[in-house]
């Protein structure tokens, strides 16, 4: 039974519930009100203001205090009684707090951003949607609203990413996300039910929670038993399968990721938002909600799953030159590395580097969104058949562009993990903790952690090379066109101000006293207890010393390669270089392979609805008509025609009978004397 709430504990559900409703009714106002208005803007930013002034005095009352839990029925069949409310602890708060903390520069950053669009009201209706999504996500208290709340956001990205319907490849891309994220919707589906047959309950405290079902259930014997009854042990693999697949879809994991670069066809402001701060986390916040169900072999999967998304993305990010797709690439790393961490149990840093990537990444797609409005001001003024997202045509903006090049540099050493970041603390402790659990694994499981440590090397390369060609060296689409026409700027304070916020958020103040010891950040401290607090062993000091001398390394590296040469730093063939630039031929074999498949199994069915079941059901048609058509003839000339031949006769008898009938006295006489005298001659001649 969940307890009475004292006053103050309903108060802070009362907020909680508020915080996520004010988005939705924002949605709904600027659907029925400001469908067309510019007023829009203002109801959506207004709202997410308020959900972020009401999410702050949640995370007050509840970080590292007792969980708040309040629910009530729901409804109830038969014997199941299904309860729905709020539950906020830890993780639920933090998150809250973080969606709207995220939501707010990109909302004050859109005004301006969009303000030319002709779907300007549109735009801000579907970002209020997504926001409610989100925020009723991460506060729920039971399966089915998180899996209701989960679909909710699924959807509102599918509008987000296709809010450019005209364009075609919008439409493919919003399409693209939307069935994969199904393939992972399926599975958490699959593990719901799964997990609803053997514990009775959807109630996620009941689950999960320090002394829940599932950390009371065992696997023996070959069977999964639970507190009151049992299943086979394969139905738990089946559940852990079914929770993978909803985080590889929504999080952008191998192998259901290819939809995540093909998403930049939003909005760039859009792409801050859901595709690098929080929708993609979705995925791991799910992990942290249902973390006690894995067992040790299947977070080992998990550990090799993550280590290998981050590096693949990490490979395909280095020969890129879409500035988003740059980006979208480096979110499935950094995704990667949260999932890894979940693996080797650094449950604490996987949820710190959640929070920590999710400033900087909005930073950096932020000011994505600015190069890439200036390159594309550049090219209708002067009439250019250019990609204003391609690196190539850019190169030194720092000069055009000051503040932005500044924010930049502090959002680029963020994802590099360079100290005094807030990167630093939250990726290093990763890569710390992956070298500890390796420790006492047999020597196949070091791969995880030296190639994690690879990744980290890489993404220093690549973030390099992409702040390199943007803004050193010389603005090369000026060199090729001497002529055109340029006015650039870093835009008025609608662009500025959300740039400076995030630009803080990345530094190690907001989440740390220490600028180098992770364990001081209060994130960390605040999660579930973990074996690593304590620095016991040489990993603490050797890691970060030597990840920060590669990073320094590796990005000199890049700008001696690409800021003091005019051509390509390296030959744009070799079979590495096509792997990583066809993005390992993931999406091609896809295409090639998967869809096709899918294509031609659907034209086999397709054709056996239409010959076999189709021809089945016009078969019994035919034989039913025929039937019909006989039972038609019989009944017509021969049931009818039997009853028209005895009606027949009857009228003639009748007819002939009625010749007899004239009221002549003396024709009755005649005709009793001819009837006698044949009575008379037939017994005549019988006798």
């Amino acid at each position: 039974m969940i307890p009475i709430l004292s006053h103050t504990d309903a108060q802070t559900i009362s907020f909680a519930i508020w915080a996520v409703a004010l988005p939705f009714v924002a949605f709904v106002l600027n659907l029925l009100v400001f469908y067309k208005s510019k007023i829009a803007a203002l109801v959506s930013t207004t709202a997410i203001v308020v959900s972020l002034v009401l999410a702050v005095k949640v995370f007050l009352s509840v970080w590292n205090a007792p969980v708040i839990h309040a629910q009530t029925t729901w409804f109830i069949i038969g014997a199941t009684k299904v309860q729905a409310g709020v539950l906020l602890n830890n993780l639920s708060v933090l998150m809250l707090l973080l969606v709207p903390m995220i939501a707010l520069p990109v909302h004050i950053y859109s005004i301006a951003y969009m303000r030319d669009d002709e779907g300007y009201s549109r735009y801000f209706r579907y970002l209020s949607l997504f926001c409610f999504s989100m925020l009723g996500l991460v506060v729920v208290d039971n399966l089915i609203m998180l899996y209701a709340f989960w679909e909710l956001v699924g959807f509102s990205s599918y509008l987000l990413i296709g809010f450019w319907f005209t364009r075609q490849s919008a439409v493919m891309a919003n399409k693209k996300a939307f069935i994969m994220n199904r393939i992972g919707d399926i599975g958490l589906l699959t593990a719901i039910i799964i997990l609803f047959t053997l514990f009775g309950t959807f109630d996620i405290e009941a689950l999960f929670g320090k002394e829940g079902f599932v950390q009371l259930s065992n696997i023996a014997a070959g069977m999964w038993a639970g507190p009151h009854s049992a299943m086979p042990t394969v139905w738990q693999y089946v559940a852990f399968a079914g929770i993978f697949l909803a985080v590889a879809a929504k999080s952008a994991q191998f192998p259901l990721h290819t939809w995540l670069p093909d998403a930049m066809e939003g909005p760039t402001s859009v792409s801050a938002l859901i595709h690098a701060a929080t929708m993609v986390a979705a995925g791991v916040f799910l992990l942290g909600r249902v973390y006690p169900l894995f067992t040790e072999s299947e977070l080992t999967i998990l550990a090799i799953v993550g280590c290998f998304t981050a590096f693949m993305a990490a490979t395909i990010a280095l020969t890129q030159n879409d500035l988003k797709r740059v980006l979208a690439y480096s979110t499935i790393s950094q995704l990667g590395f949260m999932v890894l961490a979940m693996g080797v149990g650094a449950y604490a840093s996987s949820l710190f580097h959640l929070v920590t990537h999710a400033f900087f990444k909005c930073l950096l797609f932020l000011v994505a969104g600015i190069v890439i409005h200036q390159m594309k001001h550049i090219k209708d003024d002067n009439n250019l058949d250019i990609d204003p997202q391609n690196i190539l045509h850019m190169g030194g903006l720092r000069k055009k562009l000051p503040l932005t090049f500044i924010v930049t540099i502090i959002g680029a050493l963020a994802l590099v993990g360079f100290v005094f970041t807030s990167g630093y603390l939250s990726k290093d402790g990763i890569l710390i903790q992956s070298f500890v659990w390796a420790e006492g694994k047999s020597a196949v499981f070091t791969v995880v952690p030296y190639f994690a440590l690879l990744t980290s090397v890489l993404t220093a390369f690549y973030v390099a090379r992409l702040v390199v060609k943007v803004f050193f060296g010389e603005f090369r689409l000026q060199k090729v066109n001497p002529h055109i026409h340029i006015h650039m700027g870093d835009g008025n304070w609608l662009y500025k101000a959300p740039l400076v916020f995030l630009a803080i958020c990345s530094l190690f103040p907001l989440f740390s006293n220490s600028p180098v010891f992770y364990e001081d950040a209060w994130i960390y401290k605040s999660f579930l207890p973990s074996n690593f607090l304590v620095r016991e062993n040489i990993y603490h000091t050797i890691i970060p010393i030597l990840v920060n001398l590669l990073a320094v390394f590796v990005m000199y590296t890049a700008f001696a390669l690409y800021g003091k040469r005019n051509a390509w730093s390296f030959p744009q063939t070799g079979l590495l270089y096509r792997i990583s630039y066809n993005e390992w031929y993931i999406d091609r074999f896809y295409n090639r392979v998967v869809v096709k498949f899918v294509m031609w199994f659907s034209n086999l069915l397709y054709w056996f609805d239409k010959k076999v079941v189709d021809g089945l059901v016009h078969l019994f048609t035919r034989i039913g008509t025929s039937l019909a058509a006989t039972a038609a003839w019989f009944d017509r000339n021969i049931v009818d025609g039997l009853l028209h031949l005895i009606a027949g006769i009857v009228q003639a008898i009748g007819n002939f009978a009625r010749r007899f009938q004239g009221g002549k006295v003396q024709y009755y006489l005649y005709s009793m004397l001819l009837v006698l005298a044949f009575v008379f001659i037939f017994k005549m001649i019988w006798t």
